[in-house]
């Protein structure tokens, strides 16, 4: 009789050890996260978000780059050092919620926060994107001696876009503020 055989406790463990070998026990057991296996679909965090963390030294005050990025015309004129989007005009709202729209428009978002000479937050986002899809860009500068490091975050941006994202903020804005500057 199997009762003699096995008690339940010795059941249990070679079923788990049978299971395992056929990698099964972890979804039917819940042994890879310690509980029960979550449905596939009844996720409510993502554990594949991409982010972008870049820090630029500019040979320039904190002010500079502030207005740098923050006006129209200076930055109009940034982008003319951009090797992809030759001086493509800038509308940048200087306020708190104002609207702005770069690199002819490809660009578009919100100002969240303005702190001057210190921070800017923007609500970012390339036309292409689904509707509504908005990324948040942080630029952080802090005082260097003479100089502004630029720390910036980017987050929120659609899956699969981080190597072009990363890319296109060097190309299209530290390099060439970085000519602006000098």
């Amino acid at each position: 009789m199997i009762s003699e055989m096995f008690t339940r406790g010795d059941f249990s463990v070679r079923l788990v050890a049978v299971l395992s070998s056929f990698s099964l026990a972890e979804n039917a057991f819940g042994l890879a996260g310690g509980g029960p296996a979550e449905p596939a679909g009844d996720q409510e965090i993502s554990r594949t978000a991409e982010s972008i963390h870049q820090e630029v030294v500019f040979q320039a005050s904190r002010k500079r780059v502030y207005e740098a990025l923050t006006n129209a015309k200076q930055f109009t004129k940034v982008t003319s050092f951009s090797p992809v989007m030759k001086a493509a005009p800038a509308e940048i709202g200087g306020v708190v919620g104002g609207a702005f729209s770069c690199f002819g428009g490809h660009i578009i978002g919100r100002q969240i926060e303005l702190l001057p000479n210190e921070r800017i937050v923007q609500a970012w986002r390339v036309v292409t994107w689904d509707p509504g899809a908005y990324s948040i860009a942080k630029f952080e500068l802090k005082e260097q001696s003479s100089e502004t490091r630029l720390v910036f975050d980017h987050t929120g941006f659609p899956n699969g876009k981080a190597e072009h994202l990363a890319e296109g903020w060097k190309l299209n804005y530290w390099e060439p503020l970085r000519k602006y500057l000098a």
